[in-house]
C-alpha cells in the first residue's frame, strides 16, 4: 500500500510504500495506487489533502516583487553618472562617498584644489567646482530616490504598470551646467 503524510496546510510532506518502508508514520493516509504516480510526477499543480480527500489544486500565482524590481532599477539608474560642466562624473555608491568627502574639504577650505578623476581622466578643479559637482551628484541621486518613491506609491495604489519602470528616471546628461574653467 502507498501512504502520505501531510502538513497543516494539507500539503504532502512524505510518501511511503509499505514494500520499502518498514515503519509507516502514525497518521499517514492511504493513497490510491492511481494517484501515487501523479503525486510524484505532476509539476503543474499542488496535491493537497482537502476534507480527507487527495486533490490536485492549481499552482499559486506568483506575482513579481514589484517593490524589489523598482529598488533594483533605482540602484542601477543611480549609478549611471552625470555630466557636470562637460565632465562625466561617476555616481556609483563609492564615487558618491568620495565626492561627498571632497565636497566637505571644499566647504572647509575655499582655496582647496585637487586632481579629480572623471570618466575621461583627471582634471584639476577648485572648491567651487567640487561643490558644483557634489550638488549635481546629490541632485541626481535624490531624483532617482524620488522616482522610486513615485513608483512605490503607484504600486500601493494599484496603478503601477510595467512600462512605468523604464519611465521618468533622471537622464545622465540632465545636470550639465556651465564649464568649470
Amino acid at each position: 500500500m502507498k501512504y502520505a503524510t501531510f502538513n497543516g496546510a494539507g500539503e504532502i510532506l512524505g510518501r511511503f510504500d509499505d514494500r520499502f518502508h518498514a515503519a509507516i508514520p502514525e497518521g499517514a493516509i492511504v493513497i490510491p495506487e492511481k494517484l501515487w504516480g501523479p503525486t510524484l510526477n505532476d509539476t503543474d499543480g499542488v496535491w493537497r489533502l482537502v476534507d480527507g480527500e487527495l486533490v490536485k489544486q492549481p499552482l499559486p500565482e506568483v506575482l513579481p516583487d514589484f517593490v524589489q524590481m523598482v529598488a533594483e532599477e533605482r540602484y542601477k539608474r543611480e549609478a549611471i553618472g552625470v555630466a557636470v560642466a562637460g565632465l562625466q562624473i561617476e555616481t556609483t555608491r563609492e564615487s558618491q562617498a568620495l565626492i561627498a568627502s571632497t565636497g566637505l574639504s571644499a566647504i572647509l577650505d575655499p582655496e582647496y584644489r585637487c586632481n579629480f578623476k572623471t570618466a575621461k581622466g583627471f582634471v584639476e578643479i577648485g572648491a567651487a567646482q567640487i561643490i558644483e559637482i557634489a550638488k549635481a551628484v546629490r541632485a541626481h541621486v535624490q531624483a532617482c530616490f524620488d522616482r522610486e518613491l513615485t513608483l512605490l506609491r503607484a504600486i500601493e495604489a494599484g496603478e503601477y504598470h510595467d512600462e512605468m519602470l523604464a519611465e521618468g528616471w533622471p537622464d545622465s546628461s540632465s545636470t550639465d551646467t556651465a564649464d568649470l574653467e
